[in-house]
């Protein structure tokens, strides 16, 4: 099932090899919609808020790994591009024993300091209680994320991007499962649906580990390969960190946005949490697709094929483009019906203000679209630190307009979602500008 990107038809390639990475993360958007739509049917306006507060959370923290997990796969990638067998395996090595000392540390960390955390995010008091019974089922499922994205990460970087889905896949059925029995018929609330999320990650997580093992002997780890190579610590490091900082950053900005959502109360914040949900949907392709085109250049940059390289740029930046025209125009036509899959129509002000999140926003995908391209390039031809310069840009203007224009009265809460595209058009500017300066290096 591995494929090899350096060969073959650009644009064809690409797609065989980013469809199984976006129908697995639209699959994965499953274990948070699946809570948002059953809390937010069948326990009420509180519980979707308070599930949907502690989303912005646990995506941050998983972030992390998500980020030391996507930065290793950059190597992983490049060695295999080389077709540098050896150097492959030590890096596995070296990676899985960094980041799984990551997990461990994150996970301790976020059960001592629960409440601290949760009193920085301002969480109102009538749900106070209701979030902290959810953060303390999901954060169980922290090592789950780090094994299933760890050897994601290994699978895709060598082009077998079918297993990772099918583990997904599995899980998403088991929490839809889950969450239904656990929530309707057991009736455990909000941590019955937390609960549901921890087994399937846990199945997937478990299940790919045992798979990679097992099929693919070829990545099996020997003696010889075990010690920690001061030249693959330093470059897988350098990758992991740089793109866990990204990532970090990304997050943090998102989590420090829920705070000042926070602040207006549980309507604000249900719509939130609903709407957000559809936003990711929505853009969750044109991401998966910007990791695929990662992928694809670092092979083909660790083969140094460099005419395929930007005959491939040209070919992701088109496809990105018209994929984001078509559903910035689906999400804004159909931007109330899409809320009414998550809030009953007599929630009048939680559909208004998700409403307006959706359009605002959804009008502007092609800049997310983009800056995913970007991102993928910049980690793909060693340029790491560029992936977090355009993040900190992005974020960093979105967190600081969303505080500005929401304090004025006659902009209030449209502040927080237009800043959003602000943010993506200015990173995309940079990132464009940067790229003459690498091309002439290629």
């Amino acid at each position: 099932m591995q494929r090899d990107l350096t060969q073959g038809s650009i644009t064809g390639t690409m797609l065989r090899f980013a469809l199984p990475m976006i129908l697995g993360n639209l699959l994965q958007q499953f274990y948070n919609i699946a809570d948002t739509l059953i809390v937010g049917r069948y326990l009420g306006a509180n519980a979707l808020a308070a599930v949907g507060a502690a989303y912005a959370l646990m995506s941050f923290l998983t972030s992390i790994l998500l980020g030391l997990c996507m930065g290793s796969g950059a190597v992983f990638s490049l060695r295999y591009g080389e077709k540098n067998e050896k150097v492959l395996k030590k890096s596995i090595f070296v990676s899985f024993v960094m980041i799984a000392a990551v997990a461990l540390a994150v996970n301790g960390v976020v059960f001592l300091f629960i409440d601290p955390i949760m009193g920085l995010l301002c969480v109102p008091a009538e749900i106070y209680s209701m979030m902290r019974e959810y953060l303390w089922m999901i954060f169980w499922g922290i090592i789950a994320v780090f094994l299933y994205n760890f050897f994601a990460s290994l699978l895709r970087s060598v082009g077998n991007s079918f297993v990772p889905l099918l583990f997904l896949g599995i899980a998403a059925v088991l929490n839809v499962v889950l969450d239904l029995v656990f929530v309707l018929v057991l009736h455990w609330g909000v941590a019955g649906a937390a609960g549901a999320t921890v087994i399937a990650q846990y199945v997937s997580g478990i299940g790919i580990a045992v798979y990679t093992y097992v099929k693919m002997p070829e990545f099996r780890v020997a003696g010889s390969d075990m010690g920690m190579d001061r030249d693959v610590l330093r470059e897988i490091s350098q990758f992991s960190v740089l793109t866990c900082a990204q990532q970090s950053v990304m997050n943090f900005g998102i989590l420090m946005v829920q705070g000042l959502v926070n602040s207006f109360g549980t309507v604000v914040m249900a719509a939130f949490a609903a709407a957000v949900k559809i936003d990711s949907f929505a853009y969750m392709p044109v991401q998966d697709f910007g990791n695929a085109f990662s992928t694809f250049i670092a092979q083909n940059y660790g083969a140094g094929k460099k005419d395929r390289i930007r005959a491939g740029i040209k070919s992701a930046v088109m496809v990105s483009v018209a994929f984001c025209i078509v559903i910035s125009l689906v999400v804004w036509i159909f931007a109330e019906k899409l809320m009414l899959i998550f809030v009953q129509p007599q929630e009048t002000g939680i559909l208004a203000v998700g409403v307006q999140y959706l359009r605002i926003e959804g009008a502007f995908y092609c800049g997310i679209g983009c800056l995913f391209l970007l991102y993928g390039l910049y980690r793909a031809v060693r340029k790491p630190g560029m992936s977090v310069v355009l993040t900190v840009i992005s974020l960093g203007t979105r967190v600081a307009l969303a505080y500005v224009l929401s304090a004025i009265p006659a902009i209030g809460v449209a502040g927080i979602w237009a800043a959003v595209p602000i943010g993506w058009v200015l990173a995309d500017l940079v990132g464009f500008l940067y790229y003459g300066k690498v091309r002439r290096e290629m």
